[in-house]
């Protein structure tokens, strides 16, 4: 199969626009970033505050990503804004000890962390990949791509922040990797742009950041969790091991999409995304294993309960939108917050 050819859709270099709020903390930045005044809120709303729940997440999502591309008229200069850095630290604060938390017998160590993604399960109950390779609808798979959307069209990038915080061996892996990632050299060759080309075979619309209006808790948790990392240099043991979980777990889950994208004659662009990237995947997964990871702890051996803990934070919160979607699905009910239009070819 080969690529997209340069005149397939292409993610939008535009920022996102702004969505609407979904609670106190969310409504407080929002109206900050629209406004350009300082976010108004209380101690008691961030104390009542779900950690999983839509608006601290949407609140997370937002301040995060004015250090992603912004949104569309919010001034640049709020990235660093006193006032939003202040809520974002206490909101992600909150996020990171509910991770913690809900860990509390956790890996410590590398081996106990990745041995169980590298026994790989027959059919986890809430293994999505599992359900849209047998049973998967092409309604279901758009929903998938819309969610998925406002990870893959980042993807990579929260990963890079960590690139000057490495040293040596592990900086040239993750260099090495993070090179294929953003297509070797060849934009139409990105993995973003590949998602974008498969999100218009299945009839989606490929702007960055269109779908996050429809974005659930959970999901928005995911892509928090790599900027929450990616952000922080006392985190990078975290990142890596945010990033090694994604490259060990890839490549069965990428053969089982393809197929289901194929089964449901998602179109070539969209089975191509997922057949594509097992070799590379499963390459990946030895470098970044034993060179990356190696690496480190060959510098920083004390980073490696926060390696653990971030392959465990990164399978709780993929476990939990696992089953957000498959306990919508199997209702009969969409897994987003409001459904898509009709496929365009329907």
């Amino acid at each position: 199969m080969t690529p997209p050819s340069p005149s397939a859709a292409e993610t939008t270099t535009t920022a996102p626009r702004l969505v609407a709020a979904r609670g106190d903390l969310s409504g407080a930045v929002e109206r900050a970033l629209r406004t350009g005044r300082p976010p108004a809120y209380t101690e008691a709303s961030l104390r009542r505050a779900d950690p999983w729940g839509e608006d601290l997440q949407l609140a997370l999502y937002l301040l995060y990503e004015l250090h992603h591309r912004g949104f569309e008229g919010v001034d640049d200069d709020r990235e660093w804004d006193p006032d939003l850095l202040r809520l974002r630290r206490e909101a992600e604060n909150l996020f990171l000890h509910t991770l913690r938390t809900a860990l509390p017998d956790g890996p410590r160590s590398v081996e106990e962390a990745f041995a169980p993604l590298l026994a790989e399960q027959t059919n986890p109950a809430d293994s999505v990949s599992h359900y849209l390779e047998s049973e998967g609808e092409l309604w279901q798979l758009r929903e998938y791509a819309a969610l998925r959307s406002l990870y893959h069209l980042k993807e990579a990038d929260p990963h890079a922040w960590v690139i000057p915080r490495l040293t040596g061996r592990a900086k040239a892996a993750m260099v090495a990797v993070e090179y294929v990632e953003f297509g070797a050299g060849h934009p139409v060759r990105m993995h973003a742009r590949l998602f974008a080309d498969l999100m218009t075979d299945l009839g989606l619309d490929p702007a960055y950041g269109h779908y996050l209006d429809h974005a659930p808790a959970p999901l928005l948790a995911t892509v928090n969790l790599m900027s929450l990392f990616g952000l922080h240099r006392a985190l990078r043991g975290a990142l890596v091991g945010h990033f090694a979980c994604v490259e060990v777990t890839s490549p069965p889950g990428s053969r089982r999409l393809a197929t289901a994208m194929r089964r449901c004659g998602a179109g070539p662009a969209a089975e191509h995304f997922y057949a594509e990237p097992v070799e590379a995947d499963a390459d990946h997964e030895q470098v970044v294993r034993r060179e990356v990871i190696d690496g480190i702890l060959a510098d920083e051996p004390a980073l490696e309960p926060d390696i653990a803990f971030g392959c465990a934070a990164t399978v709780l919160l993929e476990n939990r939108l696992g089953a957000h979607m498959r306990t919508a699905w199997s209702a009969g009910r969409s897994a987003l917050r409001s459904p898509l239009p009709p496929h365009p070819r329907s």
